[in-house]
Parts: structure tokens; sequence; C-alpha cells
């Protein structure tokens, strides 16, 4: 099936400022570019988009999108697909529901939900379970990390605790307890303090994969020092961590970085893959 059209959404949140200018700018880079969509769930926000390579190597890269965990669509980073498929990468762009409707773990859960899908299925699309990334931007690097750090949602999905290959997130949040710098705490995580650490892949860490922390120099300011955080606690426990700041990026264009085959990301993405 084609990738699903935008507008074909239930309505979401009002955007913000930065989510406005995001979302168009978002459509404008994957205008055009074709996947094939695929359902994991009954809901609507429950599919991924499968983008595959001519030559594929087996290396899987599974990202989500940024949002604020109550914006955004799997379609959004469709622009990442020409670069890393012609590298041979097989591309996923992960949906999950957003809040209010679901509220912590649920999204989480989704993403584990559907890296179960990509395990049974990825090999018709030229992936190799094997070689799965996980990544994704701002609220989808925050998935990305929990999930690769955790050893607790596997099983109920079927999985390896070894089944992430490594992680990618792109100006991530990784810390949501006191004194995170944050000006609020986001409505995924309601009113309980418990999953304001639950929810932290900083303060949760079981296992540590491979890592790649990226953020951009100019990120919003409570993520950057976060990300140097998360990389020395992954370090402290004995994980292997590379870091990249993006140089002249701010917020948004550090996704927009990861779609450009010359740019920052990519050519540090694939030595990266290579050695892990």
């Amino acid at each position: 099936m084609p990738l699903r059209k935008i507008n074909s959404y239930p309505e979401q949140e009002p955007f913000s400022d930065i989510g406005k200018i995001y979302n168009v700018e978002a459509q404008k880079l994957s205008a055009g570019i074709e996947g094939e969509n695929f359902s994991y769930g009954d809901d609507t926000y429950q599919e991924v988009a499968v983008f595959s390579s001519a030559n594929p190597s087996g290396n899987i890269v599974a990202f989500m999108h940024g949002g604020g965990w109550v914006n955004g669509y799997k379609e959004w980073v469709a622009f990442m697909a020409p670069a890393l498929n012609e590298l041979g990468i097989t591309f996923v762009s992960i949906g999950y529901r957003l809040a209010p409707n679901v509220m912590w773990p649920d999204g989480a859960h989704d993403v584990a939900k559907a890296l179960k899908w990509i395990n049974d299925n990825i090999n018709d699309h030229g992936g190799d379970p094997a070689r799965l990334f996980i990544g994704g931007h701002s609220a989808g690097g925050h998935y990305a990390s929990w999930l690769a750090i955790r050893d607790d949602w596997q099983e109920a999905v079927g999985l390896d605790k070894e089944f992430i290959r490594g992680a990618l997130p792109v100006s991530g949040v990784y810390d949501f307890t006191p004194g995170n710098g944050m000006e609020m705490k986001p409505r995924f995580l309601g009113d309980s303090e418990v999953n304001e650490i639950d929810a932290s892949p900083i303060h949760t860490i079981k296992r540590t994969p491979p890592f790649l922390i990226t953020w951009g120099d100019r990120d919003l300011p409570p993520l950057m020092p976060q990300a140097e955080k998360m990389a020395q606690a992954l370090l402290d426990r004995g994980g292997k961590v590379e870091t990249l700041i993006l140089s002249e990026c701010d917020h948004a264009e550090a996704s927009y970085e990861c779609g450009k085959s010359n740019g920052q990301w990519i050519p540090k993405l694939l030595k990266w893959i290579d050695s892990s």
C-alpha cells in the first residue's frame, strides 16, 4: 500500500511555533518520495513506512519522527530515505500513537510492536533483522534511546533482548526528572512522578548497545547538556558511544541534516554502522 496522505490522519493537537515550520518543511522535503505502508496495529498511527534499497546491504535504520509526543507523522521523515537507500540501507519510518489520546508508556509500546513487525517482515524488503539500528529525532530520539537501553519490553513482543544492534538518537530527550532544564513536563507523562523516572533513559540504563548521539550546536538549550550527560552515563556503564555535534544546526535543521547524502550526519552514520 502506498504511503498515507497526511490529511488522512485524525486531527492532532495544535502545533507549536517550531512545529508549524517543521510540518511545512518536512512535507516539502519528503514530497514525491515513494515507500510502502504497512500496519502493525489497528490504529491509524500504528503503521510503518518502508523504503527499500535497490542494492540492499542488509542494514536497517528504523527511525521515528519528533513532535513533542503530541504531533507528527511517519511521512515527515521520508526525505531521509533516498540518501540511506543509496548506501544500501533499508529505511523504515515508524508511526506511533500520540498524547493525549494515549499516555506513557503506550507510545513506546507501539514502537516495540513495530520492531516486532520489522523482525518478522523486513527480509522481504532487503533488510537483515540482525542488522537493525533504531533512531529518531526529538521525541522519536527519546523513544529510540529508551527501547535501546531497557531489557523489560522485549519478551512481551517476542524479541530477543539483543535485537537492537545500535541506537542513533538525534536531538533526543533523555531526562524528565526535576532539574533537566526543560520549562515544563511533557503532557504524555501525565501527573505521575514515577513516569518521570521510568521514561528517562539516562536513569534506567540496563543495556548498553552502541550509541551514536547527535545534536545541533544551536539546538534547544535543555537538550544539548542532556545529550552530553547521556553519553557519559553510557560510557560510565561500559557502553560504546560516539557523539556528533551538527554545525550551524538548530533543532529542526538537525533533522533536515539527516537527509543530506554529503552532509554531516550520513557519512558519520555509515562509518558508525560499519564499526557496530
